[in-house]
Formats: C-alpha cells, sequence, structure tokens
C-alpha cells in the first residue's frame, strides 16, 4: 500500500499537520493507535489558550505560541468551536515574589504579547476580590476552548481534503528505504505495510520510540526524553474568579492554577510529578487523592478562601519532556530534513504545553520544512 504523506499520531497537533499537508494536495493519511483521535495529551491538559510569555524570545515555544494563538481564534471563530478569551491573572504572594512579576511581564513584552497589564496588589484585587497578593500580570488574551470540538474540526477540514484518520492503527516499525521514501509496518486488527515520501511523526509521548524504531536514523539525533505527570482536582464550590489564576512559574510546569471551564466551573492543576523513565507503556492516570494537601496548600496561598473538603480527584495527563528535573525546561523540537538530511521526514519532539495552542503554527513550519515535497 501506498500514500503521499503519513503522520503519525491524531493529537491536536498531528491532526493540524494532516490537514495542512492535505490542503497542499497531497493524498495524506493519520495513523493514530489509540481508539480514537486526540486521546492523549491533546486530552489531558488545562484546555488552555496561552498568549505567549512565559518562552525565551526567538524560541519556537515563543514564536509557535504567539502565532498559533492568533490563528487559533480565527479558527475557531470562524468554525463556530466554543471558546471564550477569559484572561489571566499570573500573581505573587509576596514581596519576594514581585521582581519575579517584573520579569514575566518584560519578557511578555518583548515577545511582542497584546493585552498585557502589569497590576498592583489593589488594581488585582479590584478585579478579582477573592484573590490574595502582592502584584500581578493581567494577559487579556489568554482563554479557554473545547479542545475535543476543536480536533473535530481539524478532521473535518483532513477529510474534506481527501485525507482520512485511521484509529486502532500502532506504528510498529519505520524503515527509512534506500530511494528515500519511508515503509510502515503497521500493527493492530489489520496489520498493513505502507510506504510514503512523507512522513510527519507527531505521536507525542510514542514520538521518541518511534524515533528509536526506526531503521537507518541516527540513534544520536534523538533527544533525552522523560516524563512528567500533571494531576488535576475539581473544585466542588461555585466559581469564585472570573479569569484564570496562574502563580509564579515552578520548576516543570507553570504552578497548580486555576482555569475555568467552559460552563464556569473552577478545577486546579496541573502539578508536577515527574515519572522518571522513558516507557509510554508505564502510563498511569490514576489520580492520588493523597495529593490534595499539596494542592489545598499552593492554592490557599493566593486563594485562602479555598473551604476544606472542597476539592476530588478529577483527571491527569504526561508531558514529553526533553529536559530532566532541574535543568531549564527545553524548547520544542522540529528536527526536519536540514537536522537529519531525510527528506520528507519531521520529527516534532517535545510537544508539550504550548502545543495545543501553537498547533496551527507548527502545521505551517512543518509544512515549510516539507517545501520539496509539499
Amino acid at each position: 500500500m501506498e500514500t503521499e504523506a503519513i503522520v503519525i499520531g491524531a493529537g491536536a497537533v498531528g491532526l493540524a499537520c494532516a490537514a495542512a499537508i492535505a490542503r497542499s494536495g497531497r493524498e495524506t493519511l493519520v495513523l493514530e493507535s489509540a481508539a480514537g483521535i486526540g486521546t492523549g495529551t491533546s486530552a489531558r491538559n488545562s484546555e488552555v489558550i496561552h498568549a505567549g510569555l512565559y518562552y525565551p524570545t526567538g524560541s519556537l515555544r515563543h514564536r509557535m505560541c504567539v502565532r498559533g494563538r492568533r490563528q487559533l481564534y480565527q479558527w475557531l471563530s470562524e468554525r463556530g468551536v466554543p471558546h471564550r478569551k477569559t484572561g489571566k491573572l499570573i500573581v505573587g504572594t509576596s514581596d519576594a515574589q514581585i521582581p519575579r512579576m517584573e520579569t514575566l511581564f518584560e519578557q511578555g513584552r518583548r515577545n511582542n504579547v497584546e493585552g498585557l497589564h502589569f497590576l498592583t496588589r489593589a488594581e488585582a484585587i479590584a478585579l478579582e476580590p477573592e484573590l490574595t497578593c502582592t502584584a500581578a500580570v493581567l494577559s487579556e488574551e489568554t482563554g479557554i476552548l473545547d479542545s475535543h470540538a476543536y480536533m473535530l474540526s481539524l478532521q473535518g477540514d483532513l477529510e474534506d481534503h481527501g485525507g482520512s484518520v485511521v484509529i486502532g492503527a500502532p506504528v510498529d516499525q519505520v524503515e527509512i528505504l534506500p530511494d528515500g521514501r519511508f515503509r510502515l509496518d503497521v500493527g493492530g486488527a489489520e496489520p498493513a505495510s505502507i510506504t510514503t515520501p512523507i512522513l510527519v511523526n507527531s505521536a507525542g509521548l510514542h514520538a521518541v520510540r518511534i524515533a528509536r524504531n526506526m531503521t537507518g536514523y541516527a540513534a544520536d539525533l534523538i533527544p533525552f526524553f522523560t516524563l512528567a505527570k500533571g494531576n488535576y482536582f475539581s473544585c466542588l464550590t461555585k466559581p469564585a474568579f472570573q479569569h484564570l489564576i496562574y502563580p509564579a512559574p515552578v520548576e516543570g510546569g507553570l504552578g497548580v492554577h486555576i482555569t475555568l471551564d467552559l460552563a464556569g466551573r473552577m478545577r486546579f492543576g496541573p502539578d508536577v510529578e515527574w515519572l522518571g523513565h522513558d516507557d509510554p507503556e508505564r502510563i498511569d492516570y490514576q489520580v492520588d487523592l493523597s495529593r490534595a494537601d499539596q494542592f489545598y496548600e499552593a492554592v490557599r496561598k493566593y486563594w485562602p478562601g479555598l473551604p476544606d473538603n472542597a476539592i476530588a480527584t478529577d483527571y491527569s495527563g504526561c508531558r514529553p519532556k526533553l529536559s530532566a528535573p532541574g535543568e531549564p525546561a527545553a524548547d520544542f523540537r522540529i528536527d526536519g530534513p536540514d537536522i537529519h538530511g531525510h527528506s520528507g521526514l519531521v520529527h516534532l519532539f517535545g510537544i508539550e504545553s504550548p502545543g495545543l495552542t501553537s498547533s496551527l503554527a507548527i502545521a505551517d513550519e512543518v509544512v515549510g520544512l516539507l517545501s520539496d515535497h509539499v
């Protein structure tokens, strides 16, 4: 069996890449190991549309987030995908954190993020009376979306341009053929061998494993990889905030924050639980209720009014990390022919937050790296 393009992984980024390739006129197939689209990292996150202020200026995470966020709001509006521009307050809870808030504000300005304001304690509390803080950064462009509805819209766009998604189709092995094409051994209920000149590895938590199982690919080009689990708890009280509330960032993530869903319900998370291995088969999505004490402590630093017995376990997700605990957060890796020398091949490594926000921009970047074929 042959096709003109294959994308491995039907998460938000994989579907965005596939739709963009299909719009160029190539017959595009998405192979997904799970029983449905978007069941991994794309479905197990905060569903936040990030503005782009956290990331080092000029990094892929910065550029993809800011560009992708602008594209995403337009896409959602044009296709009627549920979303809301809620705004976000990033808060400092001690005088010692005020310089960190100032640094974050300046970082956002360098990143050309619109709608940023540095707020005093009084200004922040005027917006959110339940809040306790010493200073805050208001990001007006932050929002929330229905991530599954978004992925369905991407799948629809892919199918409108002749592409398709095959679920229950794990990629077991990839071979780089002498003529430069790629042969994929696909398992599942109907095993098959498929050949293609264009291959995008957007397998998320499994992307590094796919690269390791690629015959003819240099092992020294495959990055370090580990997993960090993020746990979420739901809030049983009525909503106390109109904005998303984030603390100052912490190692490995953005801290335990308060997000809202589109129905207005509050939830807390994620925390950072380093799993210390790179075996996706060992992922455990169960949320340990004993971690609730840490959530109470974290949230009460900026919302002391959180009542006892007000939170319940909700869900968890895993993030593909290219940096170890204690190291600076690694950038996205979008490895095209300029990195590895194989025309028609792009690996997407370490696509965690803000990957959902960045998905349309990442897709454009991937198409650009496939310019010899697309």
